[in-house]
């Protein structure tokens, strides 16, 4: 038997590529009582098209083709697909070298996406604001993530494969793994548990020089009466050499649209409200970010700007901009919260900017499945089937 241990998209992905394989006898384990609890449910809801990846990295290699699996995923089951497209807009003069790198990026990745003038970027969003040109990715949608992942549940239920939920991993030994219901024995365990993969692979002796640093990403609403000044997705140029895309502007299948969101460091994996989820683990993520602060220039300059953005006046001070017609009275609180849970080498004391996948006797561990990970889904399972498991097996 399979088990895979995490029911995002990650793992429900594999499981649905194991399964096109002709293998069945799988089981998924999760520990919350539903889908969608954290990354997989709490992501920006965007398609990504391939832009901002350099050409050797998984992420590049896949979220391309991961975009246009997932938008026919959609398109075949009635699913939410807002083909809405994508401006990447720059705020000053400076970030136009940058632009064109985005540019040099997604054309050898094999994006489709254009460099536009201010007056072509008005034409696609009217209110969006730019300094001389901007990024046009016509192939970057928006679709529901929890939407999808009770349709995945369906189909594999469909298909025989059993998704376990209240399951809580509490120990390993050899090929069983001891949980909160009890004894399971494995031929082949898949890691794929997101924020809590790193602890999981240290378990089995594995990936001792990764952690995970929680990022907290917060969102803000834009007032509904102004809803109307935002189409699709307008985003930032980012800082390429940081994983964070920038605060940006997102209208979901309802109406709304979503500002955010933000990458402050957090006080815990699941640590979306001030006080939730603090332990004894809190004292190690400080730890780990008080060495990153000394240690390295990049994080430290992303955490000092971006707590800054805990304050509203510094939040909208970033997003202004880059859109017409808003003001700091538009952006209205959001319950919405998100978790990045980043993976750092601790010896290097640097972030990891792509996938990780580590492979053991019959053991296989799924890291830093951060954004575009749940476009890339179904594309990097079906590396990791082909390239892990069934070329493992001949």
């Amino acid at each position: 038997m399979i088990i895979i241990c995490g029911a995002g998209i990650t793992g429900l992905s594999l499981a649905r590529e194991l399964v096109s394989q002709g293998i069945r006898d799988i089981t998924i384990i999760e520990k919350e009582a539903s889908l969608g609890r954290h990354a997989s449910g709490r992501n920006s809801g965007v398609l990504h098209a391939g832009i901002y990846y350099t050409p050797d990295s998984l992420k590049a290699r896949f979220c391309l083709r991961g975009n246009l699996l997932m938008r026919q995923y959609c398109k075949d089951r009635n699913l939410t697909l807002i083909e809405s497209g994508k401006v990447i807009v720059t705020k000053r003069e400076s970030e136009i070298p940058v632009l064109h790198e985005l540019y040099k990026r997604a054309k050898a990745n094999g994006a489709e996406v254009e460099l536009i003038d201010e007056k072509t970027l008005k034409e696609i969003e009217p209110y969006a604001k730019t300094c001389k040109q901007a990024l046009y990715s016509p192939l970057t949608a928006v679709i529901n993530p929890k939407e999808i992942l009770e349709s995945l549940e369906r189909e594999l239920g469909s298909l025989g494969v059993r998704v376990e939920k209240g399951v809580v991993l509490k120990g390993i030994r050899e090929s069983r793994l001891f949980t909160n219901k009890g004894e399971l024995a494995y031929e082949l365990f898949i890691n794929a548990a997101g924020a809590h993969a790193d602890r999981i692979a240290h378990l089995f002796g594995l990936a001792k020089q990764y952690r995970i640093v929680p990022f907290k990403g917060l969102y803000k609403k834009l007032r509904k009466e102004k809803s109307h000044l935002v189409r699709g997705n307008i985003y930032p140029v980012p800082d390429i050499k940081n994983p964070f895309l920038g605060i940006h502007f997102t209208k979901v299948h309802d109406g709304t649209v979503y500002v955010g969101p933000t990458a402050t460091p957090a006080l815990g994996r699941e640590n979306y409200g001030l006080l939730d989820d603090l332990g004894i683990e809190t004292l190690k993520i400080l730890w780990r970010d008080f060495s990153l602060l000394l240690g390295n220039e990049k994080f430290r300059n992303t955490a000092l700007t971006e707590i800054k953005k805990y304050r509203k006046a510094n939040f909208y001070r970033d997003i202004k901009d880059m859109i017409e017609g808003v003001e700091t009275a538009d952006l209205l609180p959001s319950k919405k919260v998100g978790i990045r849970p980043q993976l750092i080498d601790i010896e290097r004391k640097e972030l990891v900017m792509d996938f990780l996948v580590i492979k053991d006797t019959n053991t296989l561990h799924i890291l830093n499945a951060i954004s575009p990970a749940f476009t890339s889904a179904f594309a990097f399972a079906e590396y990791v089937v082909k390239d892990y498991i069934l070329g493992a097996r001949k």
